[in-house]
């Protein structure tokens, strides 16, 4: 964690100290007053909703060491006094959400790890916990919580990783050109690792080329004696590998990438299982994830763990014990033993093909269901992405079909354009008209999957159905 003094933090952010000793030490920083440890820092980050300032008294009475904020103290006379009773440091900085990249970039300076960046359109949380659980058989690693992978979440992962760290891997999403160079500023990555060039974004960025350079700006930040690894199945690579000064592996299921995979099954929930093959050499992985895309995200693995020393058996070991983050393929049995399977966190066309592919390959007493919603960010195709994606939904053998949202309703019409019956699918408005059409259907033995972009917030259909369930 960091551990620096407001001196320190001033000269970094630029910023100046109106109250308490220059010299007074910090270990740590948080943005939310309820994670303030004594002797921590408290950064106040304004928003729309939530202020920081409204909380600097919590943070002084958790045992703050130092307050940043961007306020002045003049009409805030019981806050001074406050913190002068207790000794604290304020300081004040022009742009909290600068500060804290400045500070998080001070504390990069001073650690002696690798840093692992990873980027790509789809499968990146789920690859960086796999990353995560590898290295974690050999390093003391740390590495993104959740999807915190923006300008606030990377920074904050940086200010987690303590002097002992030997591996730091971050995340890092991007919505438009120049984001991912600036997280790369603060983070410094050694290593860069892409998963693919997809879709996802292109109402923002207009094309695959336009998406491929945002991610390939991760891929120069490499120095040239780090490395990158791409997926050697995504045509978009070659493009990629052309941006980096560092060496160039690809992994993927090709003959020529190193690791590969080979002999690729899945058993009666999905999980996948193949041979792992790397110089030579080979080892059985059982995944605990399920769908055959997960393949590529332990191969993505499996190429930073052995670039950085891991056995080929440790890593084995590591993707058989990984989990992965909430909402990710999250699968469980409820009290009625219905199968649901939580994948709501995000989509694009590629993710929900993927998971749709999953839900067909799953072997269930019942019945297959899935429910869809919105891709969002898609532009122009975003007519096109819906309606084929109901044509697969069609020929995959899914029994019914529930889509809920404006946009999700031409997954319907395409899959009754490619025969699904019409007392097949059922399209919704909100999330509650879902769940009372699921509450008709549903029965036990059988699979549902959720899955739609965030803004759908479906993951309030897997708790409807876990608790109905339940009554």
């Amino acid at each position: 964690m960091l551990r620096a003094t407001i001196d320190d933090v001033a000269a970094a952010t630029g910023g100046r100290v109106l109250l308490g000793p220059g010299d007074r030490a910090i270990h740590g920083l948080v943005i939310d007053s309820r994670e303030v440890r004594a002797g921590g820092a408290f950064l106040a980050l304004p928003g729309e909703t939530t202020d920081g300032h409204g909380h600097l008294a919590s943070a002084i009475d958790a045992g703050a060491h130092a307050l940043v904020i961007t306020r002045t103290l003049e009409d805030s006379p019981e806050l001074v006094e406050r913190a002068t009773r207790r000794g604290v440091a304020v300081l004040r900085v022009e742009d909290a959400l600068r500060a804290l990249a400045d500070i998080a970039t001070l504390h990069r300076s001073r650690l002696d790890c690798r840093v692992v960046g990873i980027t790509g359109s789809t499968g990146k949380t789920t690859t960086k916990d796999l990353i995560s659980a590898v290295l974690g058989t050999t390093f003391r690693t740390v590495s993104t919580s959740g999807n915190r992978n923006n300008e606030i979440g990377l920074p904050l992962t940086v200010l987690s990783a303590g002097s002992d760290t030997e591996v730091l891997v971050v995340e890092m999403g991007m919505r438009g050109t120049g984001q991912i160079a600036r997280l790369c500023e603060i983070a410094r990555p050694t290593h860069g690792l892409v998963t693919n060039v997809g879709t996802s974004h292109i109402e923002l960025l207009g094309a695959r080329e336009a998406i491929a350079d945002a991610k390939g700006e991760l891929v120069r930040a490499i120095p040239a004696d780090g490395a990158v690894f791409l997926n050697g199945d995504d045509d978009f690579s070659s493009r990629l590998a052309a941006l980096s000064a560092a060496p160039v592996g690809f992994y993927g299921l090709g003959s020529e990438c190193s690791p590969r995979a080979e002999d690729v099954v899945l058993d009666d929930m999905s999980l996948p299982a193949f041979m792992l093959e790397w110089r030579g050499a080979s080892a059985a992985v059982k995944l605990g994830v399920p769908g055959r895309h997960n393949v590529y995200n332990a191969l993505a693995a499996s190429a930073i763990a052995l670039e950085l020393g891991v056995s080929l058996e440790d890593v084995a070991v590591g993707l058989g014990a990984a989990w992965v983050s909430e909402m990710r393929m999250e699968s469980f049995v409820t009290a009625t033993g219905l199968t649901v399977i939580n994948d709501a966190y995000n989509a694009s066309p590629s993710s929900m093909a993927a998971a749709v592919d999953m839900l067909s390959a799953l072997k269930v007493a019942g019945r297959r269901i899935a429910v869809l919603g919105d891709m969002a960010e898609l532009g122009s195709l975003e007519e096109l992405a819906h309606f084929k994606l109901g044509e697969q939904v069609a020929d995959s053998g899914i029994a019914l079909l529930v889509t809920v949202g404006e946009r999700a309703a031409r997954i319907r019409d395409g899959a009754r354009a490619a025969g699904m019956p019409a007392e097949g699918g059922y399209s919704c408005g909100s999330v509650d008209e879902a769940l009372e059409v699921l509450d008709d259907l549903v029965q036990p033995g059988d699979a549902v999957l959720v899955k739609a972009s965030r803004v759908m917030r479906l993951e309030a259909v897997v708790e409807g159905l876990v608790k109905s369930s339940v009554r």
